[in-house]
């Protein structure tokens, strides 16, 4: 199986590497894994034994960034190496002021994992929800080095639970401990023979539970949000926004924003002949005072955490792809939140749907329906306050976390703590 295993790793990147001319992702993934072994050589001080944590994009950074800064805090004086697997995490949080060093993972092959951990020597590793690298896991164990896993969450669909799963089963075993999103993550891996878990929830809610104190305030937005109610539909793709230029058709009194989780020209150029009548956020700056468009497109990266916080109702996108995006940042600021359908493997949709706070359609004709509710005023502020309360309700799991940190590996100490 190691055999089988490695062999996928090396057609992947083959097939990434043919991909590269063609995809923008592509490129940056090949290129950014080029000489990287000798530059992380050339920059890391082996002597120093920082803490690593690994995420696999820009959304495993954000959530586990509140045991980032947590450990930041606590330690200052203990270096922060940070790997990424996708360039869409990586190239935005490369110069992120929470670590010290900031790379791509190297494929996990066995000598790029006995490298590249022999390279920056950590005293311990932080993965992120759902990554399993086995030959970075086995070295890790090797080397004696603790590997906790945070906001873990487990299904019994997954591969770990097959009658052909030993392989994966077994790169669990490396694992320190888990510190699991919810109680069913702890029961499936008790049924592995996994003892070595607790029940500390995700690590997100520490993060979005803040959002609404300390998000940044945008004079444009709040310009172009005045005057009447607005939609905020964040990280869509086309199947989204397909939609949403259906419900503005039916709602045209609705401001609606839109950020679209690819910023490439070719799908903003495509959101635009959808909404011919829109303007970038780009743009803004130069159009006259009293813009006459309702839509408003965000051409950034960086932002949408903050623009929900201007809207009444929230879109999320991905529902109609393979899974939807971060509900959370959006029902801090206690709106109801809207998602397609494919939303089963996020806790956190399936509570706010069950509470009432969150939404699902499966197209335009649910859609008008829900959002035509949420347009009285008693529905949605009802809604709003149940998507808050649930947040602040669910927010703690970095405290537990941390509190483990310093009485496993810490010595018991931890400055500030």
């Amino acid at each position: 199986m190691w055999v089988l295993y490695l062999a996928g790793i090396k057609i992947y990147g083959l097939l990434i590497s043919i991909l590269s001319p063609f995809n923008d992702k592509a490129k940056k993934w090949v290129s950014g894994r080029r000489g990287l072994l000798n530059r992380i050589a050339r920059e890391v001080d082996t002597g120093t034994q920082p803490i690593w944590f690994h995420f696999a994009s820009l959304g495993e950074f954000e959530q586990g960034r509140p045991v980032l800064e947590a450990i930041r805090s606590h330690r200052p004086g203990t270096p922060i190496v940070i790997t990424f697997y996708s360039p869409s995490g990586y190239e935005i949080r490369k110069n992120t002021p929470l670590a010290d060093y900031v790379f791509y993972l190297p494929e996990d092959t066995p000598a790029n994992a006995r490298a590249f951990i022999r390279t920056i020597n950590p005293s311990l590793a932080i993965f992120t929800k759902y990554e399993y690298w086995p030959f970075y896991f086995r070295t890790l164990a090797s080397q004696r080095i603790p590997l906790y896993l945070i906001s873990a969450i487990f299904r019994p669909d997954q591969i770990f639970f097959k009658p052909y799963g030993s392989f994966f089963r077994k790169t669990l075993g490396y694992v320190t401990h888990f510190f699991t999103q919810n109680e069913n993550s702890l029961q499936l891996l008790d049924q592995l023979g996994f003892s070595n878990a607790s029940h500390a929830g995700d690590t997100r809610f520490d993060r979005v539970v803040a959002l609404p104190q300390s998000r940044q305030h945008i004079p444009e937005i709040e310009t172009f949000a005045k005057g009447a109610p607005l939609l905020v539909a964040g990280s869509t793709w086309p199947a989204d926004e397909s939609l949403l230029s259906d419900l503005h058709t039916q709602f045209p009194d609705w401001k609606m924003i839109i950020a679209p989780h690819e910023i490439h020209e070719e799908h903003l150029r495509a959101i635009e002949r959808q909404f011919p009548v829109s303007v970038r956020f780009s743009k803004l700056k130069s159009q006259v005072d009293g813009l006459p468009s309702q839509i408003l497109l965000i051409d950034n990266i960086g932002m949408l955490s903050s623009l929900y916080g201007y809207g009444q109702i929230a879109y999320i996108g991905g529902g109609f792809g393979a899974g939807i995006h971060n509900t959370l940042e959006a029902a801090a600021y206690g709106i109801p939140v809207i998602f397609g359908p494919n939303f089963q493997k996020f806790q956190e949709a399936k509570d706010l749907l069950a509470n009432g706070a969150g939404f699902t359609v499966r197209g335009i004709d649910e859609l008008i329906s829900v959002f035509k509710k949420l347009t009285g005023d008693t529905s949605r502020e009802h809604a709003g306050q149940i998507a808050g309360r649930y947040v602040k309700d669910h927010a703690g799991a970095t405290a537990i976390i941390l509190r483990h940190l310093i009485d496993k590996e810490f010595g018991g100490d931890a400055i500030g703590y």
